[in-house]
């Protein structure tokens, strides 16, 4: 486990054991305190999805404090599931993924799902996002569907705008 799933799980047990929010550690890479991107915390149960939270710009200061509030996100506050409780602790994995800056996806034909990942965005704000490099998900038409039923958009009545992003994973 390096720095990164270091802090989500520290942030996680401290969060589901006591209810409260850890401050940013002492003593991390000074990347932590002067880095700025999007983040998701990914959390794992017996290797079954337990949580997944994220930001793809980013959202505080810092990415120590992205991981932190997402770490806990993703263990209490993922409609998907029931939040996490200590009895699960044992058992969990974390995986924080540090975003790129998402770029205008120019030529569909050259993206490849288990490099990039997939925002899907229209107009009106509506948005859908999938990591890269998923189980089962293997072209670009399956990464796409997902994304836009994610986000709730009807491909020929929404006209989404398709951006990609590469993830810095650290499990």
């Amino acid at each position: 486990m390096d720095e990164y799933t270091r802090l989500a799980q520290k942030t996680t047990e401290e969060y589901i054991k006591n209810g409260k929010i850890i401050k940013i550690l002492e003593g991390l890479p000074e990347e932590f305190y002067s880095r700025k991107s999007g983040v998701f915390v990914t959390i794992f149960k017996s290797d079954e999805l337990r949580g997944c939270v994220g930001t793809y710009l980013p959202a505080k200061k810092n990415i120590g404090q992205e991981i932190i509030d997402n770490a806990i996100s993703a263990c209490s506050r993922d409609h998907r599931f029931l939040p996490i409780d200590k009895s699960d602790l044992p058992y969990l994995k974390y995986e924080v993924s540090i975003l790129s800056s998402p770029q205008l996806v120019e030529d569909i034909k050259k993206h490849n799902p288990k490099r990039h990942g997939l925002i899907v965005r229209c107009a009106d704000g509506r948005c859908g996002l999938l990591l890269p490099d998923l189980d089962k998900i293997d072209t670009i038409d399956e990464q796409f569907q997902i994304a836009c039923q994610k986000g709730g958009i009807n491909l020929e009545k929404d006209g989404p705008i398709l951006y990609f992003f590469t993830v810095e994973k650290h499990a």
